[in-house]
């Protein structure tokens, strides 16, 4: 059984939690969000706690139970407090505009590449070269900085491309002494 899945959720007393008809409602001061929450995982509401169980001992029961506790702990975090991801574009003549609800991304490619921009999503620009992505829902927000990174992923000889902050791009050495 997972570890993950036997920790209670502490829900805070902003967030409110109901379940109903095996759909799972959120509602905080950042927003609401909902999930369908899968038969084999029953829910334990109390006051101010989630507590998860699962129906039967099978494997699929044991998998869903760490994966929907981790799913519903975002969802309680995120209508509290939300959560951000921050991309930074490097490269000489890179840069990024933001035109009403789509990004304008200019990569070195012939064409500018333009992004619409989900909803749930807010976008804030930093200089020209960082791109600040917030919401509520941790899954939307992850895919919308994997879509805006593969775009140009930085590639490991001059370090250009999109990048997340905290990630490290691995250099490698060039094509040094080759005329030796």
């Amino acid at each position: 059984m997972s570890r993950i899945g036997k920790k209670p959720i502490i829900v805070p007393k902003e967030v409110e939690v109901k379940f109903d008809g095996g759909i799972l409602s959120v509602k905080g001061p950042k927003g609401e969000l909902s999930r369908f929450i899968h038969p084999k995982v029953e829910l334990n509401i109390n006051n101010s706690q989630i507590l998860l169980l699962i129906s039967d001992n099978s494997k699929e029961s044991k998998s869903l139970f760490g994966l929907f506790r981790s799913l519903i702990a975002n969802m309680v975090l995120g209508v509290n407090e939300g959560f951000n991801k921050t991309l930074e574009i490097i490269g000489v003549g890179y840069k990024v505009e933001l035109s009403g609800n789509q990004l304008i991304f200019n990569l070195g490619y012939s064409n500018p590449i333009t992004y619409e921009i989900p909803k749930g999503i807010k976008v804030q620009l930093d200089q020209k070269n960082k791109v600040i992505l917030s919401g509520i829902d941790k899954e939307l927000l992850g895919i919308t900085a994997a879509k805006i990174r593969s775009f140009r992923t930085p590639e490991p000889y001059k370090g250009k491309g999109i990048k997340y902050l905290e990630e490290r791009v691995k250099r490698k050495a060039g094509k040094t002494g080759a005329k030796a």
